[in-house]
């Protein structure tokens, strides 16, 4: 992304982005915090994350471990990105709502947004990401947190290109493409929300 003008001189003053990321294998699979701070790099801004993320983890169970409300009340975080299964059934639907809230009273009390990073089903499972999208996009919106909607992104890309590269060689995790495609999507909606 380029920076020109005021644009450029905002950016360089912007103080360093704290970030926790909490999610599972569709987050530290290439590093995406690491990309992360690799996009932010490229346009002059100095981002710390950290990264919580476990196989196969929901946020029920980040918050059942207890070690990410620790982290979060440390007070040191502008942003806690959360993201768990594609969550397209009413169960996923569910634990977005009930524990997103959750995490989402906890990050106001300790001067952090909450930011839900939309995923994506398996290409298997192509047909549920309505689903996706939609309980992904509620969350959000019930909790007035930010929405990065990664995958809504995938699948407009996908639908109008035929290129189904971001999907890695399992089709379910992202291709290091997906991922970078991810990192330059999120760190803009976070620069849009300071």
């Amino acid at each position: 992304m380029a920076c020109q003008g005021q644009d450029s001189v905002a950016i360089s003053n912007m103080p360093t982005m704290r970030i926790l990321f909490v999610g599972n294998s569709l987050t530290y699979t290439n590093d995406l915090p690491e990309l992360l701070n690799q996009e932010a790099r490229k346009s002059g801004v100095e981002v710390h994350t950290e990264m919580m993320a476990l196989p196969n983890y929901a946020l029920e169970d980040h918050w059942q471990d207890g070690t990410m409300q620790k982290r979060i009340s440390s007070g040191t975080f502008n942003f806690v990105i959360v993201q768990q299964g594609p969550s397209s059934q009413s169960d996923g639907r569910e634990m977005l709502l009930d524990y997103g809230a959750r995490i989402k009273t906890l990050c106001d009390q300790y001067d952090s947004k909450l930011v839900f990073f939309m995923v994506w089903p398996a290409r298997a499972n192509w047909h549920t990401f309505p689903g996706v999208i939609n309980n992904y996009t509620e969350a959000a919106t019930a909790t007035q947190s930010i929405l990065c909607p990664v995958g809504l992104e995938w699948k407009q890309y996908m639908e109008s290109s035929a290129d189904y590269s971001y999907y890695g060689p399992d089709q379910f995790h992202p291709s290091v493409k997906g991922s970078q495609n991810a990192a330059a999507l999120i760190f803009k909606v976070l620069l849009e929300n300071p």
